[in-house]
């Protein structure tokens, strides 16, 4: 220590490193993550199920675009069937953002973040 207290090597740092270098790095980190989840938002995520006979079409930021239903899907006598059909549908295009929500997102590596 030195002779009256503080941190070692004064305290342009920690182990060395200029905090003002760190804070220009974290805002710089900062402003490329909110870039990325902004694109993410734009983009338009697709889901088929049933061969074919639904399709779900949902934005990076969850919001349903669109659902498309095949005539032949719909039999009166068994809705269960379109129900499950649209609830596995939908599912698996939310699937399909948070799945790329993690890999854009994971290039920056911060702990406790993700």
């Amino acid at each position: 220590m030195s002779k009256r207290g503080g941190f070692p090597g004064g305290m342009n740092g920690f182990g060395g490193m200029n905090i003002n270098k760190l804070m220009k790095e974290a805002k710089k980190m900062q402003a490329d993550m909110e870039k990325t989840q902004e694109e993410l938002t734009e983009r338009e995520f697709e889901n088929t199920v049933g061969g074919g006979a639904i399709n779900v079409k949902v934005s990076g930021d969850k919001k349903i675009k669109e659902i498309k239903i095949q005539k032949d899907a719909v039999d009166p006598e068994d809705v269960e069937t379109l129900e499950d059909l649209i609830i596995t549908c939908v599912n698996g295009a939310m699937d399909k953002v948070d799945n790329a929500a993690a890999e854009s997102m994971g290039k920056y590596n911060i702990p406790g973040l993700m």
